[in-house]
C-alpha cells in the first residue's frame, strides 16, 4: 500500500478534447477507483478567495459563544453547530459513542430561501443564517460556493468521461444540485480511545472538495485497514468520493472512510464543500458498466435525511 494520495494537476480540464484532458480523466479515474481520494491542484480557484474563506472561518469561530449560538442550526440544516452536538452513529466503520470534538457553520445553496411551502417541499430549502457581526461573510461564502460549483461540474464531466459514458450523463441530476459549505474548527484534543475531531465516516453525497489549513489531522483508511495522514499541500484541495457516487458506479469508485484527529496542539480550520445531486434523484448503477456490484436503487434525499436525523442532536 502506498499510504499517500496521488497529486493530480487538473488544469487541463478546461480545454476541450485535449490530450492533457484525457490524461487527467485517466488519472482521476485511477485515483477514485483505487483509494477514493486525491489531491487536486491547478483547479483555477483564486488563492484570494480561498484565503478570504479561511479568514472568515476563523473570524466566525472567534465570536463569543452567545453570538455563535444565536445562529444555531435551523430546521433547514443551516447555521451554527455547537461543540459536541453531533455524533456519527451511522458510521459503518466504527462504533462511535463520543461526539465530534469540533464546531461548525453550515451554508447551503439557496433555492427557496424564504422557506416557503411548495407542492413537494425540499426539507433543506430555506434561509441561510449570515451573522450580522460579520457583514462580509455572506459575500465571501457565496463567491466561494459559485467557484466550487463550476469546478465541481468540470470534475463531474471528467468522472463521466473516465467511466466511458457521455460527459453530460450526470447533468440532468445536477440541474438543482445540493450544495453544502461547511466551516469547521477543531480544537486541540488529547489522544484518547474513541475520541475524534471527526469520527471515522464516509461522506453521504457525490464528491467532496476540502480546503485545509497547514495544521493537518485528516486521516484516510487504506484498503489494508491501516490509517494514514493527509498532510496539507499548499494550493491543493483534497477530493474524495462519497456514498452516492460509489452507488452510482456500482462500487467501481470507493467511498473511503476518513477521520480527523487534531493532536497537534494547534487550532485547526478546514472548509469542506459537498457537491451532491438534487434531492429527488433516484440512484442506481449506471447501465453498461462492467463488473459492477449490485446496489439497490437509492433516493438521494431520503438517504441524506436519514443520516442527518440520526447524527445531529437538534433533529432528535
Amino acid at each position: 500500500m502506498s499510504h499517500s494520495l496521488p497529486l493530480i494537476d487538473i488544469s487541463e480540464l478546461e480545454f476541450s478534447d485535449s490530450r492533457g484532458r484525457r490524461s487527467v480523466d485517466a488519472a482521476l479515474h485511477e485515483a477514485l477507483r483505487d483509494i477514493g481520494f486525491a489531491y487536486v491542484e491547478g483547479h483555477g480557484i483564486a488563492d484570494e478567495h480561498i484565503k478570504e474563506l479561511n479568514e472568515t472561518c476563523i473570524d466566525f469561530f472567534s465570536l463569543t459563544p452567545e453570538e455563535k449560538k444565536s445562529y444555531t442550526l435551523n430546521k433547514w440544516h443551516r447555521g451554527y453547530l455547537a461543540p459536541e452536538a453531533s455524533t456519527i452513529v451511522t458510521s459503518s466503520v466504527a462504533n462511535v459513542t463520543k461526539p465530534n470534538q469540533s464546531e461548525s457553520f453550515l451554508a447551503l445553496s439557496e433555492v427557496n430561501a424564504d422557506g416557503g411551502e411548495e407542492e413537494n417541499p425540499n426539507p433543506l430549502d430555506g434561509p441561510n443564517q449570515w451573522p450580522q457581526e460579520l457583514p462580509r461573510m455572506e459575500a465571501v461564502c457565496k463567491t466561494y460556493m459559485r467557484d466550487m460549483r463550476m469546478l465541481s461540474i468540470q470534475i463531474v464531466h471528467s468522472i463521466a468521461r473516465g467511466l466511458g459514458i457521455d460527459e453530460d450523463w450526470f447533468d440532468r441530476f445536477f440541474k438543482c444540485p445540493t450544495e453544502f459549505l461547511r466551516l469547521l474548527h477543531y480544537w486541540p484534543q488529547e489522544e484518547e480511545d474513541g475520541l475524534y475531531g471527526a469520527a471515522p465516516h464516509t461522506d453521504y453525497g457525490f464528491i467532496t472538495l476540502v480546503a485545509q489549513d497547514d495544521v493537518g489531522g485528516l486521516e484516510v483508511r487504506d484498503r489494508d485497514g491501516s490509517w494514514f495522514g493527509v498532510p496539507p499541500i499548499d494550493g491543493t484541495f483534497v477530493l474524495n468520493v462519497a456514498d452516492i457516487l460509489s452507488f452510482w458506479t456500482g462500487g467501481i469508485f470507493i467511498s473511503t472512510p476518513h477521520r480527523v484527529k487534531n493532536i497537534t496542539g494547534r487550532e485547526r480550520y478546514s472548509q469542506p464543500y459537498f457537491f451532491d445531486p438534487s434531492m429527488e434523484t433516484l440512484v442506481s448503477p449506471i447501465p453498461g458498466l462492467h463488473e459492477i456490484e449490485a446496489f439497490k436503487a437509492v433516493n438521494y434525499g431520503n438517504y441524506l435525511m436519514e443520516r442527518l436525523d440520526k447524527n445531529y442532536d437538534y433533529r432528535k
